[in-house]
């Protein structure tokens, strides 16, 4: 059990979310579908099919199942833990339907141009659709649910060029399957912390992340420009540290949800980026340098900063006094984050043969 007081259970009402926008929120997205539909796959045509036939498979298509466990009350889960656990299904569902959205797209627009990539996209749509839906069951115990049919038609959809994409949903699912793997591997030796059966999908949730990661691997690496040119070195970088900054900040906003996890926040944020920036390395011809000392000591400082602004965000100040206060901290995050981009970075087409 958790050590949380229990308390008899109540009739509860449920009520929808709307998402709170914040820059660390998840974005809607879609991309230049004409150019996605020229893309040569040539290059890596025998791991697409393979990872095509083990698509098809499905092999966790019995995994997202409800058991027992969830017939419970949760009302014993109450105040600033309660919410922090709230804001995290929140906000992993819509990242989640935010992937769902935009294979979808992908796979309705390719169909009759490019069949392969289409039946792929369709098959990760399928995926993203199933981890939505099991996160929104989830909160759902907890009084509230997104309204998805809403966010799917009121929500502004950003323009990324496929080439943008490719980088971000790859890393977006690899950074994924370390956050699961790691909180799940750590209540397996803790499991008095497992205050909700949520945690025990983890591990096939993982599964699915690494799969579609592997997916925009063989998609970078099937396009010569994304990972052969100087300026493929720079995007690597860029899009790694945009990643790695959101994560940093994100934990930190969210760290009374992994303290009740019995985790320890800036260590869990730490080796979920040293982990993902390792399996960057196969795929990327750059990635950071997260020993350099000045790495994580930047992103902390942006991290602190994110938290001042929320403090004022919250406050009752007319919001051009708001804008004012947060300016100076702001350009103080831009400022740590190009000194990190500028920090000298690691060639990972010559470790290549040596990461694993």
């Amino acid at each position: 059990m958790h050590p949380m007081v229990s308390s008899p259970t109540l009739e509860m009402v449920t009520t929808k979310r709307t998402v709170k926008e914040n820059i660390l929120t998840p974005r809607f997205y879609t991309t230049d579908f004409d150019t996605a539909a020229q893309m040569d796959l040539s290059a890596q045509e025998a791991e697409f099919q393979a990872m095509l036939a083990e698509m098809r498979a499905d092999y966790n298509r019995h995994h997202f199942m409800r058991d027992e466990a969830f017939n419970q009350s949760w009302e014993q889960i109450t105040g600033e833990a309660r919410q922090a656990f709230i804001d995290y299904l929140e906000r992993s569902c819509v990242s989640e339907f935010s992937g769902f959205l935009l294979f979808k797209e992908l796979s309705r627009k390719l169909k009759d141009r490019n069949p392969v990539l289409a039946e792929m996209f369709h098959l990760m749509a399928r995926d993203e659709a199933r981890h939505a839906g099991f996160l929104n069951k989830a909160m759902a115990d907890f009084g509230c649910t997104m309204d998805l049919g809403y966010l799917t038609k009121n929500r502004v959809y950003t323009f990324f060029p496929i080439e943008w994409v490719i980088y971000t949903v790859y890393l977006s699912e690899k950074i994924g399957y370390w956050r699961y793997i790691i909180i799940y591997r750590h209540l397996e030796k803790h499991p008095e912390n497992q205050f909700y059966p949520l945690f025990k999908y983890f591990e096939s949730w993982c599964q699915d992340e690494n799969r579609h990661g592997d997916i925009f691997k063989a998609l970078l690496r099937s396009q010569p420009k994304l990972w052969q040119t100087w300026q493929s070195r720079l995007w690597s970088r860029f899009f790694l540290l945009t990643v790695f900054a959101t994560h940093t900040m994100t934990v930190h906003e969210r760290s009374k949800f992994y303290e009740i996890l019995g985790i320890e926040p800036t260590n869990f944020d730490e080796e979920v980026i040293r982990k993902t920036n390792e399996t960057a390395a196969r795929a990327f011809p750059s990635v950071l340098d997260t020993d350099n000392p000045e790495f994580f000591e930047r992103l902390h400082c942006c991290s602190q900063m994110n938290l001042q602004m929320s403090k004022i965000d919250a406050g009752s100040q007319p919001k051009w006094v708001k804008a004012l206060q947060k300016l100076p901290m702001q350009l103080s995050i831009v400022g740590h984050l190009l000194r990190i981009y500028l920090l000298k970075g690691v060639d990972a087409e010559a470790l290549r043969g040596t990461v694993r």
